[in-house]
């Protein structure tokens, strides 16, 4: 959940000739182009259909695929800045720093609640729509923003208590560690993500291993629930690479002296571009409501706008 890998890229990045920074910015923005529309397709085929936006499972991906839009498009804009204007005063990369943490720091606790929703419609299906309803599922969605906030807001006032005034209409390379460079957060930061690691891998394992059992005597709806919560521990694995991210770039650095920019290039996209291409991989093509509405859109045959 570190977004100092977000434009890590950028800090080599004039080692990169002319034509190769070009070429990554082209790619990352097209990646994020087509990442922003399929995922654009998705929020407006949910928004369009009571069969979806009456569903608290689709209100809990759609939150996921919200969420994932805007880290994308903000690490997106950071990697630009990196290559581009380089330095950018300190409370505007606050900004950007707090929302692009707030959405990654939403994610893996997004999935560990729809693996929960998974867990009950195949475990208890009898009591599903008593516990799974919309106010719930928003008041859910709620309480994830609340705990990102607790989270990611303290570095905000211990940066204010630790930095003079003057530091804040500086001038910095927009990165996590730059804005908030307070030793103590990075204690903090360690505490958090070892709770959060905690909490999400048990509630993670514990649903998938129940589905498991039921899948071996229940049906098919069970063992594709259970397929969807492998999906999940994927999409959550590479998440979590985010966790050990400075652990993961020392290595990069060490095995590939010669190829530092080209190898970070590559573990921004498989990082952080790659987790938030897994979303409408899960629901949108391997769910067959949510498919055969998106079709529509993908291909022009009703106009998204």
């Amino acid at each position: 959940m570190d977004v100092s890998s977000v434009n890590t890229t950028g800090i080599v990045g004039y080692a990169d000739s002319f034509s190769k920074a070009v070429t990554k910015n082209v790619i990352v923005v097209l990646i994020g182009i087509s990442i922003t529309y399929i995922n654009a397709s998705l929020i407006h085929t949910f928004s369009k259909h009571q069969i979806f936006y009456t569903n608290p499972r689709y209100i809990l991906f759609i939150h996921l695929v919200t969420n994932d839009m805007i880290q994308v498009s903000l690490t997106i804009i950071l990697f630009v800045i990196s290559f581009t204007i380089y330095r950018i005063n300190v409370s505007v990369c606050c900004v950007f720093i707090l929302l692009a943490l707030f959405t990654t720091e939403n994610t893996p606790l997004n999935l560990a609640c729809m693996a929960a929703e998974c867990y009950i419609a195949v475990c208890m299906p009898l009591r599903h729509v008593e516990i799974c309803t919309i106010k719930r599922t928003l008041m859910l969605i709620g309480l994830i923003w609340t705990t990102t906030m607790l989270s990611v807001m303290s570095d905000l006032f211990i940066t204010l208590t630790t930095q003079p005034l003057d530091f804040f209409h500086s001038q910095v390379f927009c990165l996590r560690q730059t804005v908030f460079p307070s030793p103590l957060i990075i204690k903090k930061r360690d505490i958090t993500y070892s709770v959060f690691l905690v909490i999400v891998w048990g509630t993670i394992l514990y649903t998938y291993f129940r589905i498991l059992f039921a899948a071996k005597t229940a049906s098919k709806d069970a063992k594709k629930a259970r397929n969807t919560i492998i999906l999940h521990v994927f999409q959550l694995l590479l998440c979590m690479a985010t966790y050990v991210a400075p652990q993961l770039l020392d290595i990069l650095q060490q095995w590939f002296p010669k190829n530092r920019t080209d190898s970070l290039f590559a573990y921004y996209i498989i990082v952080q571009i790659l987790p938030r291409s897994v979303s409408p991989i899960i629901y949108g093509i391997r769910d067959n409501t949510f498919r055969k509405y998106l079709k529509r859109y993908l291909f022009c045959k009703d106009s998204i706008l």
